[in-house]
């Protein structure tokens, strides 16, 4: 559940739909936008936050904690992300220390004492892209992502058939960004050829087997359009006959770019822009079987599963910070603009009943699909509401950061 930058604006911005309702895409796939977002912060109150004193922020707190604890160590010199003022105040991890601490205080399951805590040491600040049309300006876009469940087996027969693949040992991932500063937060993928990085494996040549002889096979799926669909959200859980369900998640990505399969139907004609969704993608798909190889092949990125044995059922795939995703609590950010592991209360619209959506979320999950300050990926959890909520959800509304008050402000607000 991960995704990044290209050419237009006019194609950015229907790309930009079509990924979001094609779900999360891996670092590195999403098609490239055009002008830089810039973003501005605006501090408010926590009075100002819709629906903030109704919301149960009790729910949030472990998910705030857990990420606490997956901080990284303040003399490493790592940066949590955000520009600007986000950057300044919240974008190391020291500055983070003293709520982590008074944040393990707070009983378990105590909405009142949760929100005394977050309003004691956190400013809520309104976000807004300083570069959307002023008509937009001051509102976010959140889309969703859900972790699909799907049949599977350890070994081939029958209807079991596809492969779910595990990272290839020869595949190299180069963070550009440690070799020119104007290059930060890009990456490319590939692998050693005649001491020279050339392009790694396209879908369509590892569909055609130029893998095959490698032994990556981690499962074998009953679909192919399960082990796509697996692969635009990053995770998932797959059932197998004698009833064990092994969770899989995003290992590596082949480095090529990602293109919208949504994006390829509408420009073939096989339907119109306002009648894509991750349900009508893969109800065409499945309807067409004749061609749906091909249609997905015009998507040449390719993800890469590894087994995670270490979560319950009860819990979500772990996200950028390390820590289970919370259904309905965690969100995929831009670091660029929003620190990692910051609370985000968001104000929106829930997308099968259309009534207000109104939580304290956590930044716990990035992807390259999710770009600029005032935007969101919402997880959903698993199972059919999940899956039918991701797949709606594309709605405007509005974005708040919560980032840690100056320690003696924050102490001095908690004994007031």
């Amino acid at each position: 559940m991960r995704r990044s930058t290209g050419p237009a604006a006019r194609l950015a911005a229907v790309a930009t739909v079509l990924s979001a309702l094609a779900g999360c895409v891996p670092p590195g796939q999403a098609p490239t936008t055009g002008a830089k977002p810039e973003s501005s912060l605006t501090a408010v109150s926590f009075a100002d936050l819709p629906g903030w004193a109704q919301d149960h922020p009790a729910e949030a707190l472990p998910g705030f904690l857990a990420g606490c604890r997956q901080l990284p160590d303040a003399a490493s010199g790592q940066s949590l992300g955000g520009e600007g003022q986000a950057a300044t105040l919240g974008g190391k991890p020291s500055q983070w220390q003293a709520a982590c601490v008074a944040g393990a205080q707070v009983p378990p399951g105590e909405d009142a004492a949760a929100r005394s805590f977050f309003e004691s040491y956190f400013q809520p600040y309104a976000v807004a892209d300083t570069t959307s049309p002023a008509e937009t300006r001051g509102k976010a876009l959140f889309t969703g992502y859900f972790d699909p469940q799907v049949r599977g087996s350890r070994s081939p027969g029958g209807a079991f058939r596809y492969p779910l693949l595990g990272r290839p040992p020869d595949l190299v991932q180069v963070d550009l960004g440690e070799f020119a500063g104007d290059l930060k937060g890009r990456s490319v993928g590939g692998r050693v050829q005649d001491g020279r990085l050339v392009p790694y494996y396209d879908r369509a040549q590892i569909d055609a087997g130029v893998l095959a002889r490698r032994r990556l096979e981690l499962l074998w799926l009953a679909d192919p359009v399960d082990v796509f669909f697996l692969q635009v959200q990053g995770s998932g859980r797959v059932d197998l006959p004698d009833g064990r369900v092994v969770r899989v998640t995003y290992a590596g990505q082949n480095g090529r770019p990602y293109v919208p399969i949504g994006r390829v139907l509408v420009d073939q004609g096989q339907m119109t822009l306002d009648q894509v969704s991750m349900a009508s993608i893969r109800a065409w798909l499945e309807s067409h079987r004749d061609q749906a190889a091909a249609v997905m092949e015009q998507n040449p990125s390719y993800v890469f599963f590894r087994e995670v044995t270490t979560l319950r059922p009860d819990q979500g795939p772990p996200g950028a910070l390390g820590v289970p995703l919370m259904p309905g609590r965690s969100i995929a950010v831009d670091r660029a603009f929003i620190p990692l592991g910051s609370p985000v209360f968001i104000a929106t619209t829930d997308p099968l009943t259309g009534a207000p959506w109104q939580r304290l979320m956590l930044a716990q999950d990035l992807g390259g699909a999710i770009k600029g300050p005032a935007r969101a990926d919402i997880f959903f959890g698993w199972g059919p509401d999940a899956e039918a909520r991701a797949g709606k959800m594309r709605a405007e509304g509005r974005e708040y950061v919560l980032l840690p008050r100056p320690v003696a402000s924050a102490v001095a607000k908690a004994t007031q």
